[in-house]
């Protein structure tokens, strides 16, 4: 154990000299700490040294069996976290390395027995004065949780719960809908982006099937059956989403013939492996990898709409077209996979709404011809691909 000031070169003089400040450092558990005593006082530093081994002696000897976790510093511990975590929980892994990311930033070097209910307040503050939303805040401190010794956590947790200060408050957020104009003027929008044709088709994915931002990139072409005017979704983030399929309207199914004769013009055929959105910028060139974003071209097309939202309103957008459809919960969740219980709350009010405007709408309209003899009309299309389209082998 000892207690030091550091030296320094003066730049004036060129000579050594000592600090103002005293030092202490110790081998603890195997482990070098080396910490300012924050004071001008040898016997103060000297004090200072015997309190902050005796706190880790305290924190050490509370938990025998996971003594060598509370040694570690966090950031080492949200490393070997999360490399569990992402074989786990694949489809989660880029959320859960983002939130410990800011946790390894500010907390990193800092040892798991040295983390309290104070430590946690403190962080939420500091990510709070860099303007993080307090429901992001909270998941990041679920994730510091989760990567702490699971007793030490648990104190954690009782602690800042009886405090209540275990979770910043944060406004319940159903999403927006865009309005009619407003879809046309996004549609509108990203069919005339001067580099990306992807965002116009990703926009018509968005609003007309609902799909997620991950689920439109990694869309293979032989999840897609023209014939039948059908897609199947492919690994989604949930289990309810994933192999969910949706039927291709006639906004939708025109967007896609146009868009595949695009394909083939620019890579000469398209296999039923390939990506429809494939990678590359500012051009795509391969069409066996996946686009990795579509942030920028979407960002620019709703600048030009001069439409407040983000991407993901796309897909309340179509829950709610679902709703004053009049469709029922099992339809929007099966078309939409997992929808949570405050959304479906929120549309049930609006699906109310619509069918009264239908029932209502009936009011003095004349009644139906009712004559055999006469034609029968339909509007249904008939399934078939253009003759111009290249067959691609589309799922069955």
């Amino acid at each position: 154990m000892a207690v030091y000031r550091p030296q320094y070169k003066d730049k004036k003089t060129g000579r050594m000299k000592h600090t103002k400040i005293w030092y202490y450092e110790f081998i603890f558990a195997g482990r070098l700490v080396k910490e300012s005593a924050k004071t001008t006082s040898k016997t103060v530093a000297k004090l200072a040294e015997q309190s902050r081994r005796r706190e880790l002696e305290k924190g050490f000897n509370g938990l025998s069996d996971e003594r060598q976790e509370r040694i570690q510093n966090v950031g080492e511990l949200a490393s070997g976290f999360l490399a569990h975590y992402k074989v786990r929980q694949p489809n989660s892994a880029t959320f859960a390395r983002h939130a410990l990311g800011h946790v390894a930033r500010l907390l990193g070097d800092l040892m798991a027995v040295d983390v309290t209910d104070r430590v946690v307040v403190r962080y939420q503050t500091d990510r709070l004065k860099q303007n993080a939303a307090p429901k992001t805040i909270n998941d990041e401190v679920g994730f510091l949780l989760r990567v702490l010794p699971v007793a030490q956590a648990g104190a954690i947790r009782a602690q800042l719960r009886a405090q209540k200060q275990l979770k910043l408050k944060s406004k319940k957020r159903v999403g927006k809908a865009y309005s009619p104009e407003e879809k046309a003027d996004l549609i509108l929008a990203a069919h005339k982006a001067p580099r990306s044709k992807a965002v116009h088709m990703a926009t018509m994915f968005a609003l007309h099937a609902g799909m997620r931002d991950k689920e439109i990139r990694t869309l293979p072409w032989d999840r897609l059956d023209l014939g039948n005017r059908m897609l199947m979704v492919g690994e989604s983030k949930t289990d309810a989403g994933t192999g969910r399929t949706i039927p291709l309207n006639e906004d939708l199914y025109g967007a896609l013939v146009e868009y595949a004769k695009w394909y083939t013009a620019r890579f000469g055929t398209i296999q039923p492996g390939w990506y429809v959105f494939p990678f590359g910028s500012p051009r795509p060139k391969d069409p066996t990898h996946p686009q990795t974003s579509l942030k920028t071209a979407w960002r620019n097309a709703r600048t030009r709409a001069n439409v407040e939202g983000r991407f993901h309103d796309t897909r309340h957008t179509f829950v709610t077209d679902l709703a004053e459809s009049g469709a029922g919960d099992e339809v929007i969740r099966d078309m939409a996979g997992h929808v949570s219980k405050d959304m479906l709350k929120h549309y049930s009010h609006i699906r109310t709404q619509a069918k009264r405007r239908a029932v209502e709408a009936l009011q003095g309209k004349p009644r139906l011809n009712e004559n055999p003899s006469e034609p029968q009309t339909s509007d249904s299309s008939s399934g078939t691909v253009p003759q111009d389209l290249p067959q691609v082998g589309f799922v069955n």
